[in-house]
């Protein structure tokens, strides 16, 4: 499985968070992501369910506020551009709630877009964290763009030195390989795998982009 395809993944939201609560709690030492404090399996019915996951967040929430943003943290993203700091994990996790209450909205039938100002840092966010490597690209060098009609651009670099993000001005750089155009939340619900890649505009390599969604850094 790639970085990519376990970040979609993702897992059940109320213990991801207490997951997180427990490694933010155990510092910067902690060799690995922690258990969940409680072992205790989410409860089925309705209302016990909204209590622990609402409980679940308030942990997450009170250990980041504890640890304050600067301090250093065990995180799954290596060497990518994303510090291992709880800033980092709060950011993260913030793309991750707003991912799975999309997920949510759209099983009961009525999904609503991402909030405008999280959706242009999910495109930022999601490329920092989960595509920027030291990791040797392991294909001819290559472009890759995110474009949102926002007024906002950013660019993927793919060499032998790993892949590298950063913001651009869209047209002052050279064609990409391959990019993406739609708004800012459609570019995130597509870059988590939320909406197909026809839901947006997709101009230049297609098939550099199943490269990239498949390329693994570890193997």
């Amino acid at each position: 499985m790639s970085r990519l395809d376990a970040v979609r993944s993702g897992g059940p939201p109320g213990r991801g968070r207490r997951a997180w609560a427990a490694t933010v709690a155990a510092g910067p030492d902690a060799p690995a992501k922690c258990a969940p404090r409680d072992a205790t399996a989410a409860p089925r019915e309705r209302e016990a369910l909204l209590a622990w996951l609402t409980a679940s967040t308030q942990e997450l929430l009170d250990e980041l506020r504890a640890a304050g943003p600067e301090r250093g943290v065990w995180t799954w993203w290596g060497t990518s551009q994303s510090p291992p700091t709880v800033g980092a994990v709060a950011r993260h996790q913030l793309h991750e709630v707003a991912v799975h209450t999309y997920d949510a909205q759209s099983a009961i039938g009525a999904p609503r877009p991402l909030p405008d100002e999280v959706a242009l840092d999910g495109v930022e966010e999601f490329l920092t964290t989960c595509c920027t490597t030291t990791a040797p690209w392991p294909h001819r060098s290559a472009t890759f763009d995110c474009v949102a009609t926002e007024g906002r651009a950013w660019r993927l670099w793919l060499d032998a030195d790993g892949a590298r993000t950063g913001r651009i001005t869209a047209g002052d750089e050279d064609p990409a390989d391959a990019s993406l155009h739609g708004t800012a939340a459609e570019l995130t619900l597509a870059l988590y795998d939320r909406a197909p890649l026809d839901s947006v505009r997709v101009e230049g390599d297609r098939a550099l982009l199943d490269v990239l969604w498949n390329w693994d850094p570890n193997e």
